[in-house]
């Protein structure tokens, strides 16, 4: 279980910390043609002007914080929303080609959640 914690941990981070850090050096790769669904929610998102920022910057700490190890836990609950948010916009927006990826992504979290769940017990018991 614990290698397959470190395996798992790894690829996460190693999956946002590409998407943050293209993102920041300007090397995204070009969009693909979106649907008028998607055109207005990343309108809506681009119009806020620091969401998108934001997003990239938690994903880029969170990845780090996933590749440290020690900060894995608080890293995974972080990250959840966003992981969330990914896989619902890829199942309800996007092609379905594109959802076994993001579908990964969220299966690595939940992994890591249940993996470190130990470490949240005490936040939630007396």
């Amino acid at each position: 279980m614990k290698i397959a914690v470190i395996i798992v941990r790894v690829l996460l981070a190693a999956m946002y910390l590409f998407a943050s850090v293209s993102y920041f050096l300007n090397i995204m790769p070009k969009a693909p043609e979106m649907t008028a669904a998607q055109t207005s929610f990343m309108t809506g998102i681009m119009a806020s002007v620091y969401l998108f920022p934001l997003i990239k910057i938690t994903e880029l700490l969170c990845g780090i914080m996933l590749l440290i190890g020690r900060t894995a836990p608080l890293a995974s609950i972080i990250i959840f929303p966003v992981t969330l948010n990914i896989f619902l916009y890829t199942a309800f927006l996007a092609q379905p080609k594109d959802l076994p990826m993001s579908a990964v992504m969220l299966l690595f979290n939940l992994f890591l959640l249940y993996a470190y769940r130990a470490k949240y017990l005490p936040i939630v018991s007396k």
